[in-house]
């Protein structure tokens, strides 16, 4: 009987340890990606509009830039309830991923609300 209890407290152990590793669905994490660069793309493109319109050159738009990216890396860990663990496997991906990929658009953006506002 020794020998039986021992081998269903190693079940339990296992049992426990599996409940332990999180688990992933691909196709919710492929969506969740969508959205963040979905809005850092959205958030690159007004933050552009308003850092021409507002006249910043130079250095000042790079740090409107960041200031906007930081801003909207907040907003959707307070969407994720501040349990980014729930619905990203790291930090990195709501704070890093797509962070440079909207500089582009934001450049746009930035300098033809500048050319339109400020120089025609």
């Amino acid at each position: 009987m020794a020998g039986h209890s021992d081998s269903s407290s190693s079940e339990k152990k296992s049992s426990e340890a599996m409940n332990d590793v999180p688990t992933f669905s691909t196709e919710n994490m492929q969506n969740n990606m969508k959205v963040i660069y979905y809005s850092r793309t959205f958030m690159s493109i007004i933050g552009g509009v308003i850092a021409g319109i507002l006249g910043f050159t130079g250095f000042m738009g790079f740090i409107f830039y960041f200031l906007v990216m930081a801003n909207t890396s907040i907003g959707l860990i307070a969407k994720a309830k501040f349990s980014v663990h729930l619905y990203f496997d790291s930090w990195n991906r709501i704070i890093l991923d797509g962070f440079m990929g909207g500089l582009m658009s934001f450049v746009l953006f930035w300098t033809f609300a500048y050319d339109i506002v400020h120089i025609f």
